[in-house]
C-alpha cells in the first residue's frame, strides 16, 4: 500500500510541474486533462502527506521520553503520544478507503423490483413487507419514492412491485439489498401455528441515462391497454397502461400507475434502460475473476442473502454472518447497521484485492 501511495504522491508532483509549464498553460484541452487527473488524486495525496507528517511528529514526541523530563512533562508527552497514535489510526483508515476504486453508479437513483418467490400468498405478503421497509428507509433519508407498476395479490400482498427511489447516494446504500430474501414465520392464514418459509427477490438497478444505453426504435414493440387494478373511471374508459417489449432481448417493461399514457411510457422506458444497463454490467462482472464475482453486491438474485426469522426475533445476513435481534425495527426501515456492516465488508474485500 505504501509503495502505491508513494507512486501517487510522485505522480501528483509531476502533474503540478507539468501544469505550471507555459506550453501546457497555453493548451486548454491538455491543461484540463492534467487538472482533472490531479483533482482525482488530490485527496489521497493530502491524507498521505498528513499521515507522514503525523508519523514524524509521533517519532519526535516518543524521542522526548528518552530525555530528562519531570513527572508533569512526562505525563503531557504520553498524552500527546496517545493523541498522535489515535490520529494515525484514523488517517490510516481514511487512506485505505481513499485507495478503493469508485463505483460511478453510487450517486445514481435506482429502480427497485420486488417479486414474490416461493410460498404462495405468504410470499406476496412478505414482498409487501419489504416494500414497506424500503419505503420507510427512504423516507428516513429524505428520498422520493414513485411506484412504476404493481401487481397485487388478493390479500394485501404483491406478486410484483416496481418503483423508483430518487435521492443522494441511493444506489450506494441499497445496492447491497439485491438478492433473495427469506422469511420464516407463522402466516396469518395458518390455523395450526406452523412456521412457514417463504421468499421474495429484490433487484436494485441504477438509473440509466438515455445516452448510456442505445435503444433503436425499431427494436421496440409498444402496446397500449386499459389499466388493471381497482376501479375508477380512468381504468374503465381510457387506455393509458404501456407495455414495452425490447425485441432483441425479449425484455418487457410495464407501467400502468399513471393516468397519463406519456408518463407511463416514460417510466417504462426508464425501467427498460435500467435493465439493459444492468445486463451490460453483469456481462462485465462475468468477465472478471472468480474472486471479484464473489464480492458483496454483485447482484446475484438467486443468492439467499438474508433470513428474517419472526419467532426468534432474528435477522441474519448470510453474506457476512451478521445476526441482529431487532426485527421489528428493521422492518420499520431502521437497518443502517446492516448496510454499514455490508459496506465495511465490501470495502475490506476490495482493499484486499487492490493490494494483492
Amino acid at each position: 500500500m505504501w509503495d502505491k501511495l508513494e507512486q501517487i504522491d510522485k505522480r501528483y508532483q509531476e502533474l503540478e510541474e507539468q501544469i505550471a509549464m507555459p506550453e501546457i498553460a497555453s493548451d486548454p484541452k491538455q491543461l484540463q486533462k492534467l487538472a482533472q487527473e490531479r483533482a482525482s488524486i488530490e485527496s489521497v495525496v493530502t491524507k498521505y502527506r498528513e499521515y507522514k507528517a503525523t508519523s514524524k511528529s509521533l517519532a519526535e514526541t516518543r524521542a522526548m521520553l528518552k530525555g530528562r523530563l519531570d513527572e508533569e512533562m512526562t505525563t503531557l508527552v504520553k498524552q500527546e503520544i496517545e493523541n498522535l497514535e489515535s490520529q494515525l489510526e484514523h488517517l490510516l483508515g481514511e487512506l485505505k478507503l481513499a485507495l478503493l476504486p469508485k463505483d460511478d453508479s453510487d450517486k445514481r437513483d435506482i429502480i427497485m423490483e420486488i417479486r414474490a418467490g416461493a410460498g404462495g400468498d405468504e410470499a406476496g405478503l412478505f414482498a409487501a413487507d419489504l416494500f414497506r421497509m424500503y419505503s420507510r428507509y427512504a423516507q428516513s433519508k429524505g428520498w422520493a419514492i414513485d411506484i412504476i407498476n404493481a401487481n397485487e395479490s388478493g390479500i394485501g400482498g404483491f406478486k410484483e412491485i416496481i418503483f423508483e427511489i430518487k435521492g443522494e447516494g441511493v444506489f450506494s446504500r441499497l445496492k447491497y439489498e439485491r438478492g433473495a430474501h427469506r422469511v420464516q414465520r407463522v402466516p396469518v392464514t395458518e390455523s395450526s401455528g406452523r412456521i412457514h418459509t417463504s421468499t421474495a427477490t429484490v433487484a436494485v438497478l441504477p438509473q440509466a441515462e438515455e445516452v448510456e444505453v442505445s435503444i433503436e426504435p425499431d427494436d421496440l414493440r409498444i402496446d397500449i391497454y386499459h389499466s388493471g387494478g381497482a376501479g375508477g373511471q380512468n381504468v374503465n374508459k381510457v387506455a393509458t397502461a404501456v407495455r414495452i417489449t425490447h425485441l432483441p432481448t425479449g425484455m418487457v417493461a410495464v407501467c400502468q400507475d399513471e393516468r397519463s399514457q406519456l408518463r407511463n411510457k416514460t417510466k417504462a422506458m426508464a425501467v427498460l434502460r435500467a435493465r439493459l444497463l444492468d445486463m451490460e454490467r453483469r456481462k462485465q462482472e462475468e468477465a472478471m475473476t472468480k474472486q471479484r464475482r464473489s464480492q458483496v453486491g454483485t447482484g446475484d438474485r438467486a443468492e439467499k442473502i438474508r433470513t428474517y426469522n419472526f419467532p426468534q426475533d432474528r435477522i441474519t445476513d448470510h453474506r457476512i454472518g451478521l445476526t441482529l435481534h431487532n426485527l421489528p425495527r428493521v422492518l420499520e426501515g431502521d437497518f443502517d447497521q446492516l448496510i454499514n456492516a455490508l459496506a465495511t465488508s465490501d470495502q475490506a474485500k476490495q482493499l484486499q484485492e487492490q493490494l494483492a
